[in-house]
């Protein structure tokens, strides 16, 4: 548990840096250096692929080599680098080359931090394991954006820019120094040749196959979350007001991640993935046809409860379902697909607010996820080989 704990604090303290400067690079992008929805879309779609894309050899490597504390904290490493590179950008191509920077650490990290989490889980419990560091994930996120909006009203907004980039390189050093406290199973270390996954796809569960081919499918509408602050500051929210709305969102995440996992452990993982697609889904459409201020609230809260029930949850079921010498690999195989959505999926939804307006890419990521959800429903049914009750006892 302890070793859950302080993986936790390590995304606690790294979200608090990244998120102190997420929500600023849209509004960095377009109010500053002038870029476009469609640039926007652009960099932020590339810099989440190059992440997602990188994550299956760090799971590959992690299953092989048996070394995942060392592999975590290179990947960490990256935040700060990044964070200097975007004190020193002068055009949008500069901000590209720095999230691109700070996503390759992302693909570095994330899997073997997963898979430690999964290994330090009650067998059963997985759902509260990831959920409980998702919580403590959220709670640094809903932080740095909350310092992010303090530290913007302390000055002219160009030079506030730079100061948040400059002060959010602490927490990212304070979360490298919680390495010192996280113990990694000794495993014996294994070079030997193995077989590349795809060669024994057949055997892989069928649940885990279909799932990620709906996660392919759902990426595909879900844009980045910067066309959600470019939304709300539409409907007249300024540059800094609308940084508080993702702290809200990325409160109620935290707030019901660790529920939302435990949730999963006794009623089934299917259950509260497709809850949070169909979330997704009720958001977006909100999002398309938001009138007022109050409206846009309310749907960043329930965009963080959709967060809450599909980002720990869907992690528990790969990880437990994955063939045991695998678990990295499939973790990292399922970032991957996200990653080959992701950039189609921000430059879809860009190329569509330039084209048609707000409401349609709004309307097209709720289609994409409603879908998502009716295939995972149809497939709860016909297949005999997934528990309707409990995912975990299957």
């Amino acid at each position: 548990m302890w070793n859950i704990i302080f993986l936790g604090l390590i995304s606690f303290f790294s979200d608090i840096s990244s998120e102190m400067v997420y929500p600023v690079i849209p509004l960095y992008l377009t109010g500053v250096l002038g870029a476009t929805p469609a640039f926007v879309g652009i960099i932020e779609g590339t810099a989440e692929s190059i992440a997602s894309l990188l994550k299956i050899f760090s799971g590959y490597i992690t299953d092989r080599y048996k070394r995942k504390k060392p592999i975590a904290f290179i990947g960490y490493t990256s935040g700060i680098f990044y964070k200097i590179m975007l004190i020193f950008s002068v055009s949008w191509a500069g901000v590209l080359a720095a999230r691109c920077v700070d996503r390759v650490g992302k693909g570095i990290r994330t899997v073997p931090r997963d898979v430690m989490v999964s290994e330090n889980a009650v067998k059963g419990r997985e759902g509260r394991a990831f959920g409980l560091h998702k919580m403590l994930d959220m709670a640094g996120s809903a932080l740095g954006i909350l310092l992010s909006y303090l530290l913007l009203q302390l000055g002219s907004q160009n030079i506030s820019y730079k100061k948040v980039f400059l002060i959010s390189i602490i927490p990212a050093i304070l979360g490298l120094m919680m390495f010192s406290f996280v113990k990694e199973k000794k495993e014996p270390r294994s070079v030997r040749s193995r077989e590349p996954f795809w060669k024994n796809w057949k055997q892989l569960d069928s649940r885990l196959k279909l799932y990620l081919v709906i996660v392919f499918i759902f990426t595909l509408g879900n844009s980045s979350n910067s066309f959600l602050l470019l939304r709300a500051k539409s409907t007249g929210f300024d540059d800094t007001t609308v940084i508080l709305l993702y702290f809200v969102y990325n409160l109620t995440a935290s707030m019901l991640a660790f529920w939302a996992g435990k949730k999963s452990d006794s009623v089934g993982r299917k259950r509260v993935l497709i809850a949070g697609y169909l979330t997704f889904s009720i958001v977006y459409i909100g999002f398309a046809f938001a009138f007022n201020k109050v409206f846009i609230v309310i749907m960043f809260v329930l965009y963080g409860a959709y967060t809450a029930m599909i980002a720990g949850v869907e992690r528990a079921f790969i990880a437990e379902i994955a063939p045991p010498h695998q678990k990295g690999t499939m973790l990292g195989l399922h970032s991957m697909l996200v990653g080959i959505a992701l950039l189609p999926a921000s430059a879809i939804a860009g190329v569509l607010w330039t084209a048609f307006g707000a409401q349609i890419p709004f309307l097209y990521g709720a289609g994409m996820s409603f879908a998502a959800a009716i295939l995972l429903l149809i497939f709860w049914k016909n297949n005999n080989s997934a528990s309707p009750e409990k995912t975990s006892s299957s």
